[in-house]
């Protein structure tokens, strides 16, 4: 790990890679090398990945952690508050045709137009705009690297932009039936949220499967 610069950070002699005050040491020690501003750290951080999202990444964690003062955000929240009609089942690796072959990596909640859709996690605006295949959609990555992913949105949160923090519940934009074509397109299927959740190891991204996750967080929102 670390190319051989593991580093002993509980005292027992030993620098192992499952042992997490042994890491945190370790990259705390090669953090350093490089200094202690935030240029220092991304330059460290750039160096290690030689990937922007990486960088972004772990520097948006900081943010928001130092921002709360604390280090775990496991305050969860389903995306279509209760009190709306809404229906999902799992629709995860479904086929789809539009564009090509290829799979669902999300699952489908149907609701009205302007049902309002919430952030499921505490995390950080990644992206937001439009896309062909998800019309208007906004993605946002949480402090477990994880990235939600909501689409077919009929529009947008006042205010919200790219690297605002978002915490769980907080609405993000409304269901509609965006996508499938240029900028504006709408209309080519009922109105639903596409919700997908994919995860990043740092050098590569994959979608899975959130239906199990959407499952827990609707019998736990208040």
């Amino acid at each position: 790990m670390f190319h051989g610069t593991g580093k002993d950070g509980d005292g027992d002699g030993l620098a192992h890679i499952e042992n997490d005050l042994d890491i945190l040491y370790t990259v705390g020690n090669y953090l350093q090398r490089y200094g202690h501003s935030e240029q220092d750290i991304k330059a460290a951080l750039w160096n290690y990945y030689h990937r922007d999202l990486a960088v972004l990444s772990i520097m948006n964690y900081a943010r928001l952690m130092k921002q709360y003062n604390r280090l775990t955000f496991d305050t969860t929240s389903f995306p279509i508050p209760k009190g709306y009609n809404y229906s999902y089942r799992n629709t995860w690796g479904d086929a789809r045709g539009f564009g090509g072959r290829r799979i669902h990596e999300g699952t489908d909640i149907f609701a009205n137009y302007g049902t309002p859709v919430r952030a499921t996690t505490f995390g950080i605006v990644e992206l937001k705009g439009w896309n062909k295949f998800g019309g208007w959609r906004i993605g946002i990555r949480d402090t477990y690297n994880r990235y939600h992913y909501y689409a077919h949105l009929n529009g947008f949160a006042e205010g919200i932009e790219v690297g605002d923090i978002v915490e769980a519940g907080d609405t993000i934009g409304s269901v509609g039936s965006s996508g499938y074509g240029p900028p504006g397109t709408s209309g080519k299927f009922p109105p639903h949220l596409h919700y997908g959740m994919y995860k990043d190891d740092g050098k590569s991204e994959w979608s899975f499967d959130p239906y199990p996750y959407l499952k827990k967080w609707e019998r736990n929102t208040p």
